[in-house]
């Protein structure tokens, strides 16, 4: 779960529907695909909001990781429930093993912490809880059938990014 980078408030004409990506936002979003590239992190599918806030991020970790796939920009991601978005995960086909599902708090939050055993406070922008599901297939996703394999955040690079994270965020500097 990849909550969307930090969004742009400047233009008090957009919808929230329609707020794309704040500086702040942009310049996490290297650091956290940094990672992701790092540690060759690349799903088999990425389901995102179609928000625009969301579809950025989800494009922008695309392209660092060079993704293959197709992303599916779902309107039904956007304010969706937590028993949404596990009906939308079990409709899933069972070869995509693992996938990045982009979207928007406070949904991601408590969908993590209804899958999950242990206690999970809040999803941050940009925040990444990768969840290990105890499954065989994604029909058989229900609550509490998972474990936090990892869980990453920009604010925990502020104030020490290592050096490979910063070799690969500055070979973007075009982004």
């Amino acid at each position: 779960m990849i909550r969307h980078a930090k969004s742009d408030w400047s233009d008090a004409g957009a919808s929230d529907f329609e707020r794309g990506l704040s500086k702040r936002g942009k310049q996490d979003l290297k650091t956290i695909s940094s990672y992701f590239s790092l540690q060759k992190l690349n799903p088999d599918l990425i389901l995102s909001s179609s928000a625009l806030r969301a579809q950025l991020t989800a494009d922008k970790l695309a392209k660092k990781i060079k993704y293959k796939g197709r992303i599916h920009y779902m309107e039904e991601l956007y304010m969706a429930r937590p028993e949404t978005l596990i009906n939308i995960l079990s409709l899933q086909e069972n070869s995509d093993e693992s996938i990045f599902l982009v979207g928007h708090n406070p949904e991601l939050t408590e969908l993590g912490n209804r899958l999950i055993r242990e206690d999970f406070t809040k999803l941050p922008t940009l925040g990444v809880l990768a969840i290990h599901l105890e499954i065989e297939k994604w029909e058989e996703i229900r609550e509490k059938v998972g474990h936090v394999d990892f869980f990453i955040h920009p604010k925990q690079f502020k104030y020490y990014m290592p050096k490979q994270i910063r070799i690969t965020w500055d070979k973007r500097k075009d982004t």
